[in-house]
Parts: C-alpha cells; sequence; structure tokens
C-alpha cells in the first residue's frame, strides 16, 4: 500500500480521516525513534530557572499496540545535566565517563530504548494518566532488542499513530523538583516526571 502524502488542506476539501484513539501503554521497556526535535525555552519556575529546552517527539514502538507518541522535554542547565548525557548515552552518542558536545543535529531520527511508566495527575478537578519516559536506557540495551522486535512487529492493519496529546501547563502534584521528562495523553495538559536516571 502505498503512503499517502501530507498535503495542506483547502478550505473546501473532502475530509474522511477519524482521529486516532488515545493508547495508555503498560509500565515497561520499548525502542523508541525521535520523530522531531524542536528547540524552545523554558520560562522558568521556583525550582527551576530559565533555560534552553528541547521539546523532543518521540515515536514509542509497541508490537502489541503499534507506535504511540511521547512527548520528553530536556532542560538545557547544569540542574539537569545528568537527564542530557542520559539521553545522549541512550541514543548511542556518548559513552559513560566522557564528555560529549551536544549535536543536535543528529537527535531526529536517532534510536534508543526508555523505559516508559503511567504519570497520574489532576486537570479540571480530575485525575487522568498519561505516560511518560522515566528513563533512557543504554543504547546496548536497543541494540539487544531491535533485531528481535523488528521480526516480530507487525503495525496493525490500517492503524493510524496514537498521539499522546501535550501538557504544557499544570503540573503533576506527584511531581519531580525539576520539569523536564515529560509525556502527554488525550485532551489534556500536564507535565514531567520524577528523577531516574537521567530524566527530568
Amino acid at each position: 500500500m502505498s503512503q499517502e502524502i501530507e498535503r495542506e488542506l483547502g478550505w473546501e476539501d473532502e475530509i474522511e480521516k477519524e482521529g486516532g484513539a488515545f493508547v495508555l501503554l503498560p509500565p515497561g521497556e520499548y525502542n523508541f525513534t525521535v520523530a522531531k526535535f524542536e528547540r524552545g525555552r523554558f520560562a522558568g519556575s521556583a525550582k527551576m530557572p530559565a533555560c534552553n529546552q528541547a521539546k523532543l517527539e518521540l515515536t514509542i514502538h509497541s508490537p502489541e499496540h503499534g507506535d504511540v507518541t511521547v512527548f520528553h522535554n530536556l532542560m538545557l542547565h547544569t540542574k539537569t545535566e545528568g537527564f542530557l548525557s542520559n539521553f545522549f548515552t541512550g541514543i548511542g552518542q556518548k559513552k559513560p565517563g566522557e564528555r560529549l558536545r551536544m549535536n543536535w543535529s543528529i537527535v531526529t531520527g536517532a534510536k534508543g530504548r526508555c523505559k516508559i511508566v503511567e504519570n497520574k495527575y489532576i486537570s479540571k478537578g480530575e485525575e487522568r494518566v498519561n505516560n511518560q519516559v522515566d528513563t533512557f536506557l543504554p543504547y546496548e540495551k536497543y541494540l539487544e532488542h531491535a533485531g528481535a522486535q523488528q521480526q516480530n512487529y507487525q503495525q496493525p492493519p490500517m492503524q493510524q499513530q496514537h498521539y499522546q496529546q501535550p501538557a504544557q501547563q499544570q503540573q503533576t502534584q506527584n511531581q519531580a523538583p525539576f520539569p523536564t521528562g515529560q509525556s502527554l495523553q488525550q485532551p489534556n495538559t500536564q507535565p514531567q516526571q520524577g528523577f531516574v536516571p537521567g530524566n527530568f
């Protein structure tokens, strides 16, 4: 089947596709691909000064649920340097104990393996849950699983990619001191996750 080319729609064009259903992945380890990287700016908070921010759109590859999009933010600050090292180590660009000049031009399309968790938060007075990255695993873990996953993984027919809508406003009550790693989910807005080797 040929892949449809994305294009701008005219005001009177016909439409047919429905929005993809929200999928909550079970907690666990998954391979991922960095689908998009965007430079941004974090305005600052009580616990984190204003700084540059890398906004990542990750495609999480699940053999059972297909591809799910999770959003993750990286703060460029000395307070969160460990999270940056965790990410670049996870995509095979940094070796433990070595210095690295961050090269963001190679981030889009990079692959690795990460640990996904469920994140509970309050939005409009209701408790909600979404997925977010807990930590990026060593690149060797990705290499170990990549071959087997490619052999066993089959995208469900006619399946649209699932998106977890970015949460950009309120912070989770069970949240870590620094606003970094975050995933998002259908209608809502929310933040990041607690510290685990290399997240923020």
